[in-house]
């Protein structure tokens, strides 16, 4: 029997070296880089404090990615559901589903709504295990191409299936979470990533228990999840507590109405790990973060604000100059002009001084540093 003659293999240029495994996938899995990048951000979908959006990404104003997977972590009442209220309602703005998985059973319509949200165009769930949760993500992501923001509140939380049907020993399922979670995150990041959705994961801070008085010192704090998590984040932003500050915000007759928190980028995939800023949110009455107010902090160091005791002044573009007292800030900004220099003074003092590397390290890594 005659050898086979064995088919001789011509040449392949890169596109149609790529175009062969794209076919075979059944998907676009490669990708021209000089013309295109599947991992750029193509929107942000912004937090509600323009101070915290000045930070996220290195150069320009952001918000939340577009296409990855984002923690915000916190302290008990430190007003992580508050902040996703708000970026909830924002996404919904940008025509993007949103898709609330509650597992603390603590939201209402009425505290989503006076944060923005269009109730009528939300899809609420109350998770039963972390497991139902990931396999409800990977059916709506693909069954349709709508672009989703899914918000889980809280993975804390969420338990898996053996804990719901075990008992209360916690050994008898020590670790189940983070494998199923590990599993998870390797199945839902590229295609979180292919419909440019965004799954916003709600997680607690708990206080690092360690034997090692360094680590402790350095890390005083942990989330649950494990490592996977870790790595699938693109960007982790923690809510704290301001040193030398009061922790809550009261009323006139002494009601505890909102917090005012310290935030950190513990991670950023955006060139911008480390930083921090600070805003109050408000969840009595009035409910979400109080952008404006904050802006003050953010640019009373700038040398275009001076101050002169309780007198400020600001110096516009042409060398005219007003002056205002702290008292008078938010009913300064109803004045077009005003506010449009100090939104520029921002943008110069929060994105660019930090792009350019001026000024010293301190002044953009700690805000507690007088």
């Amino acid at each position: 029997m005659a050898r086979k003659q064995a088919r001789k293999l011509g040449k392949l240029s890169i596109d149609e070296m790529r175009n062969l495994i794209n076919k075979k996938a059944g998907m676009q899995v490669g990708f021209d880089l000089s013309k295109e990048n599947p991992t750029d951000v193509t929107d942000w979908i912004p937090t509600g404090s323009r101070w915290l959006d000045s930070t996220i990404c290195r150069g320009k104003l952001a918000g939340i990615p577009t296409g990855k997977i984002v923690e915000i972590a916190g302290l008990e009442g430190s007003g992580k559901s508050f902040m996703a209220a708000q970026i909830a309602a924002n996404a919904q703005k940008m025509g993007i589903d949103v898709v609330y998985f509650d597992s603390e059973a603590a939201i209402d319509s009425a505290f989503l709504e006076s944060a923005g949200v269009d109730t009528d165009k939300l899809l609420y769930f109350n998770p039963m295990s972390v497991e139902w949760l990931l396999e409800t993500i990977e059916e709506l992501l693909g069954s349709n191409d709508n672009r989703m923001l899914f918000i889980w509140d809280s993975l804390a939380l969420t338990p898996s299936i053996s804990d719901v049907e075990g008992d209360f020993n916690p050994q008898s399922s020590m670790a189940v979470k983070p494998r199923i979670l590990a599993k998870g995150m390797s199945k839902l990041t590229v295609p979180i990533a292919a419909s440019k959705s965004t799954f916003l994961v709600l997680n607690q801070l708990k206080t690092n228990i360690t034997s090692n008085v360094a680590e402790a010192m350095t890390t005083p704090y942990v989330t649950p999840g494990g490592k996977a998590m870790h790595y699938a984040y693109s960007l982790r932003i923690w809510l704290t507590k301001r040193k030398a500050k009061a922790s809550f915000i009261v009323d006139d007759n002494g009601f505890r109405v909102g917090s005012e928190v310290k935030v950190t980028l513990k991670k950023s995939r955006f060139g911008t790990e480390g930083r921090q800023c600070t805003f109050k949110i408000l969840w009595g009455g009035d409910v979400g973060i109080q952008d404006e107010e904050s802006w003050f902090e953010a640019v009373k160091s700038s040398p275009n604000l001076g101050q002169a005791g309780a007198w400020y002044n600001l110096v516009y573009e042409d060398g005219t100059t007003e002056k205002f007292q702290a008292s008078k800030w938010k009913e300064k900004l109803q004045n077009e002009k005003f506010r449009a220099r100090i939104l520029q003074i921002m943008d110069e003092e929060i994105i660019m001084r930090f792009d350019k590397k001026e000024g010293k390290a301190d002044e953009f890594y700690n805000i507690d540093t007088e």
